[in-house]
């Protein structure tokens, strides 16, 4: 078993996230993991992600607040507003953009599963 605190859970820099801290909670920095990391984003009113895409799904909960998800894929965008414990999946290559529009703090939970290694160079 592995346990990491909260508040000993470490920091992590995502590209493209604005008035954010991201905190790892299993995985990674935070320790073993073989099929999935886990964190945790606490968005400041106006702050947002990039409206990027990743070969990987990603499930989000929110855990406090309300955040704006956007996810674009082939073209088709949708929007949707997520409060306390509603989630969303985004697809591997869906771009995805969460925003916090409210006036308050909101919280998120990302799990997402390891990228695979990438193939070895032919000899």
């Amino acid at each position: 078993m592995h346990v990491t605190r909260f508040d000993a859970a470490p920091d992590y820099t995502a590209p493209n996230h604005v008035g954010m801290r991201c905190q790892r909670l299993q995985g990674r920095e935070a320790g073993p993991a073989e099929q999935l990391w886990l964190g945790v984003s606490t968005i400041e009113p106006g702050g947002h992600t990039g409206l990027d895409g990743s070969p990987m799904e990603k499930h989000y909960v929110v855990l406090e607040g309300a955040l704006v998800l956007i996810g674009e894929l082939d073209g088709q965008r949708q929007e949707a507003t997520l409060g306390r414990f509603d989630s969303c999946r985004f697809a591997p290559g869906e771009q995805r953009q969460l925003v916090n529009r409210s006036n308050a703090v909101a919280r998120v939970l990302l799990a997402m599963p390891f990228q695979p290694p990438a193939p070895a160079a032919a000899p």
